[in-house]
């Protein structure tokens, strides 16, 4: 995958800072989702297209992991401020504790892919959650690779 090197938000996350958010979520990040995030935090894609069922998508940016989201001029794209402005709407049961999605690449249009742990907290899939379809409780997702490297292999210039 090709990067604006120059756009990579920093710092990087640490381990401490990604247990914590793991916590929160009541989930466990996959080796390969780390291994992205620790290296390209935030980062905007030169290789930003992809395409899924006939429909050609573009990754806009890579969400973020930060410490403090609030005192930083990137704080925005943080994964933990984008969780908490989907709200209901990227829950499928207002019960629930933790996350079933984890959004982390913006897609044009306010689409967003995400970490699907609906089906297991340790081994998510990748879908893509559609903003639009969406409501309070009722997500509308489709599943788009079965890991992060699946993902991030289908993307092109």
């Amino acid at each position: 995958m090709k990067i604006q090197n120059e756009s990579i938000i920093s710092p990087l996350p640490d381990r401490n800072l990604i247990m914590r958010v793991e916590e929160n979520f009541e989930i466990k990040f996959p080796n390969d989702f780390i291994n992205f995030i620790s290296k390209n935090n935030g980062v905007i894609p030169i290789t930003r297209f992809f395409e899924y069922k006939s429909n050609r998508y573009v990754v806009d940016r890579f969400l973020c992991l930060l410490d403090n989201p609030g005192e930083h001029d990137k704080g925005m794209y943080d994964i933990k401020v984008v969780f908490s402005q989907l709200d209901e709407r990227i829950l499928s049961d207002g019960d629930i504790t933790g996350a079933e999605l984890v959004p982390f690449a913006a897609l044009f249009a306010g689409d967003f892919v995400c970490l699907d742990f609906s089906e297991s907290k340790t081994d998510p899939v990748i879908c893509i959650w559609y903003n639009e379809e969406s409501d309070d409780y009722d997500p509308v997702t489709e599943k788009i690779a079965d890991n992060v490297n699946s993902f991030l292999d289908m993307l092109e210039e």
